[in-house]
This record gives structure tokens, C-alpha cells and sequence, in this order.
């Protein structure tokens, strides 16, 4: 078992480093980590085979006996205990459960995409920005027990601490890849799956489409919606009626109706 070294002061190297993988991400995709809190967010990254770099608590707002009890930690990792005001600083949440890690990530490669079913119900989201969205996304694509989700350009790294907490640990569940707009397409017409495009132009209601088979949803920004190269690529652009004044809803609210709608035909 390692030693646990106790950091009491803000200046430590250890606690500089959180703060700049935290905030960056050219530091996050540079030193290939990052850094997660909470336990349940622990927990589904261990079950997804992520590994621990470094564990980091405060015991005086977290036994750590208790911790190794409920979630299967390697005895051999590097445990740190921070101060109560050390670990405030570095904390990322307003209240928090005095556990946190870095990580090592992974790549999000689409050749490293392995599919569990023939027929597969895939997500896509092309440029998405704002981590809260990501993060909602994400949540839906576990609640419906998707095959993939993937993103296309995207904006902003997948270790943002805004998207794992607003996807309360769901960026550990699912499976994600990342790529251009070519590359998705190119991968989605390699296993066969139909392209829905959520579009205004050219649209079929969303109730009328068949989902049984290999589909990829395709969802845009709230802005500027999908590219034309998704749209020339799309096999139905399909839409939500709309009663009120507006022609638009968060993208994550319509890729939920969406996906549970072909949940309801595919009697998943």
C-alpha cells in the first residue's frame, strides 16, 4: 500500500497542477489526464477501465476507509490528503464530497468504436459548444441506452469539468468517439445506418420515420444548426412541429424526443 502524503499548502506543485488541468485544456491534452470530484463520477470511470493517476480527499470531509469500502480502488495508486482549505481551492464544486482525482483519459478514436448490436441507435452532434449541452447529451444517450454517441468538429474537449458534471458522470458510460463531419459520415455509410438530419428545410415530421434499423441521429447548435455537408449527406432531414412562436428548443431537449421516439419503435 502507498503511503499517503498529506499537502497542506496551496503552493504545492501537485495542487498547481489540478488547478491548471482544471482550467485548461491544452494542459488536459498535453499531459493526456484529468481531473474528476465526486464519488459517484469516480466510481463509473473505474467501471469504464479509466485509471487512476493520482487520488486526492480531504479527510476532514471524507473518511478514507469508507471510500475504499464502497469503490474498488488499486491499493498500489498515489493517495494525497489535502487540507480542508486546500482542497477548497482546488474543489470545483460549490459543495462537494471532499474526493477527487486525476485521470488518465482515453481516445476517442471512431476505429476504436466497438458496437454490441447489428442494428445499432447511434447519436451525433456536430460542433456542439456550451458543456452544458454536451453534458445533457450525454445524460439522454445513457437513459436510452444508446450504441454511440459521437461528435463531430467539436468545440471543446470531452475532460471540460463542465461536461462531467453536467452529465453527472455520463461521459464514463457511453461510448464516444470524436471526428470531422467526413470522417462520421464515412463511418456512419460503413455500418449502414441511416442519417436523420434535425433540420427545418426539407423535413418529414419525426413520428413518420422508420428508426428499426442502423440510425444515426444527427443533431446541430441551437445557432446555426447542421452544415450543408450533413444535410446533402442526410437520408431524411426530419423536424419537431412547432405550435408556439419560436421554430427551435434546446438541442438537447429535441435529440431526447428524437431518440425516444425511435426507442419506441425499436421496443428497447
Amino acid at each position: 500500500m502507498q503511503q499517503i502524503k498529506d499537502i497542506s499548502s496551496a503552493q504545492n506543485p501537485l495542487v498547481k497542477k489540478i488547478l491548471l488541468l482544471k482550467d485548461k485544456s491544452r494542459e488536459r491534452n498535453k499531459t493526456g489526464v484529468f481531473v474528476l470530484e465526486g464519488k459517484r463520477e469516480l466510481s463509473l470511470a473505474i467501471k469504464a477501465g479509466y485509471t487512476i493517476d493520482t487520488l486526492c480527499y480531504c479527510d476532514a470531509l471524507l473518511d478514507i476507509n469508507t471510500l475504499e469500502s464502497e469503490i474498488p480502488l488499486n491499493t498500489a495508486i498515489n493517495k494525497v490528503n489535502f487540507s480542508f482549505a486546500v482542497y477548497k481551492k482546488v474543489a470545483y464544486r460549490e459543495t462537494t464530497e471532499g474526493i477527487m482525482a486525476i485521470i488518465k483519459s482515453k481516445q476517442h478514436t471512431l476505429s476504436a468504436i466497438k458496437l454490441k448490436r447489428d442494428k445499432p441507435f447511434i447519436l451525433v452532434a456536430e460542433a456542439p459548444e456550451k458543456p452544458g449541452n454536451i453534458g445533457a447529451l450525454l445524460r439522454t444517450a445513457d437513459a436510452a441506452d444508446l450504441d454511440a454517441v459521437l461528435i463531430a468538429n467539436p468545440k471543446t474537449d470531452l475532460y471540460n469539468p463542465n461536461i462531467i458534471r453536467s452529465s453527472v458522470g455520463c461521459v464514463f458510460t457511453r461510448t464516444i468517439a470524436m471526428g470531422t463531419t467526413a470522417e462520421i459520415i464515412s463511418y456512419l455509410k460503413e455500418i449502414d445506418a441511416k442519417i436523420f438530419c434535425a433540420a427545418l428545410s426539407a423535413s418529414e415530421n419525426y413520428t413518420d420515420m422508420d428508426y428499426t434499423g442502423a440510425t444515426a441521429i444527427v443533431v446541430g447548435t441551437e445557432a446555426s444548426g447542421l452544415s450543408e455537408e450533413w444535410l446533402s449527406n442526410s437520408d431524411q432531414n426530419i423536424v419537431i412541429p412547432m405550435e408556439g412562436e419560436i421554430d427551435s428548443m434546446n438541442v438537447s431537449v429535441s435529440a431526447a424526443i428524437l431518440i425516444f421516439e425511435g426507442k419506441r419503435q425499436r421496443n428497447e
